[in-house]
């Protein structure tokens, strides 16, 4: 799949090709030095520090479960001899089991799914134990988080060739299907009340619509066919490629009931390179439509993002093994976001321009995680078909 991809890639816009190969050798060079010693976990994110010299240096800073998960889903799809030396010697489904052993001590439903998720795709015999895990983390009824519903579906989606899921499988594609609101084809950041603040209940992220639409393409495409699963997919898909920015940018947040968007920044180099394709490839692999354009118009920010026009900084650092994280505003406490999130719930639409011109978004957060580089061999080298 992944000639395909790149293929296509190269036929339609040769430019990008070099862009696209260059970043998946940023990928597989970069992610060793993000795998902690022992090599059975990958840190949180790698923090970039300037040197007396100028340079920059990188530090391991923390751990995750989830980017862990995220990371062995990319690297499945490399040559076994090319698993090993990004896991520190061990192939996706073996890195896959020390996650899966690792599960009692995980309490997180997103963690648990996206531990099953990677055990589907790997075809780690131990698959029935980590959707025994989620199954008994997310309780039924209970409201959880957009993004981790969308998660739980992924992994039934993959599991369900192997084992029975389809009872659970039901259960959590209505849930992912009934949280949007009203004719807005834009998905909320929870399927239900209670987990967020009342005055930030409209707003959603640019992940709450990616992960969504990519769980209900690959539901679709796991069985007999889902038409309004698929319609859900290829719906939300096209909103957010209609606002996509003008230099390709992805928004940030956005409006769940209007399909607006609350606040463009930051920017995300995962949502360039990473997150909007691999969702947008699911899909039209699933038999939504052609989405190329606007993956190729992501793409390119990489390279040309307009605001950084005016005082130039590369976001890929090739012999760091990195690309820096976002293009941010820099406003204190994120005093945009909040202002726009709290005015836009009682004014649909409002956009406040006068924060524009203040805040402007000039500054580079430079640090970097291993969950983008993760999804973003799944986006180029993976697929569905």
């Amino acid at each position: 799949m992944s000639i395909t991809r790149l293929a296509a890639l190269g036929h339609e816009e040769p430019t990008l090709l070099p862009l696209a190969r260059r970043l998946l050798t940023v990928a597989e060079s970069g992610l060793p030095s993000m795998l902690l010693p022992g090599g059975e976990a990958f840190a949180f994110t790698m923090a970039g520090r300037r040197t007396a010299a100028g340079s920059w240096t990188l530090e391991r800073r923390g751990t995750s479960t989830r980017y862990a998960a995220i990371t062995a889903l990319g690297v499945r799809f490399l040559p076994e001899d090319r698993q090993r030396a990004v896991l520190g010697g061990r192939t996706a489904e073996e890195f896959t089991g020390l996650l899966i052993e690792s599960l009692p001590g995980v309490t997180n439903l997103g963690d648990a799914a996206l531990i099953a998720w990677a055990a589907a795709e790997t075809g780690h015999p131990k698959l029935s134990d980590a959707l025994a895990r989620v199954d008994a983390l997310d309780e039924d009824g209970r409201p959880q988080y957009t993004v981790e519903a969308a998660w739980v579906l992924s992994a039934m989606a993959a599991a369900r060739s192997t084992v029975d899921v389809e009872r659970r499988f039901s259960a959590v594609r209505d849930r992912l299907l009934r949280a949007r609101v009203g004719d807005s084809p834009l998905f909320p950041h929870a399927t239900g009340p209670g987990l967020v603040p009342w005055y930030r209940a409209h707003v959603a992220c640019f992940a709450d619509q990616t992960y969504p639409l990519q769980a209900l393409a690959r539901a679709h495409a796991s069985g007999d066919g889902d038409p309004e699963a698929l319609a859900a997919s290829e719906a939300c898909a096209a909103r957010i490629c209609e606002l996509q920015g003008d230099g390709g940018q992805w928004w940030w947040h956005y409006d769940a009931r209007t399909g607006q968007v609350v606040e463009g920044y930051p920017v995300y180099s995962v949502h360039q390179h990473a997150m909007a394709p691999t969702a947008l490839f699911d899909l039209t692999d699933a038999g939504g439509g052609d989405f190329g354009p606007a993956i190729r118009k992501g793409l390119r920010w990489m390279t040309d993002a307009p605001e950084l026009a005016a005082h130039p900084e590369p976001l890929i650092l090739d012999e760091l093994g990195v690309t820096w994280r976002k293009v941010y505003r820099g406003d204190p406490k994120k005093a945009v976001r909040a202002a726009r999130g709290l005015s836009t719930r009682v004014a649909p639409g409002l956009r406040l321009k006068t924060l524009d011109r203040v805040y402007r978004p000039l500054s580079v957060d430079r640090e970097c995680r291993p969950y983008e580089f993760g999804w973003m061999l799944y986006a180029w080298q993976g697929g569905l078909i």
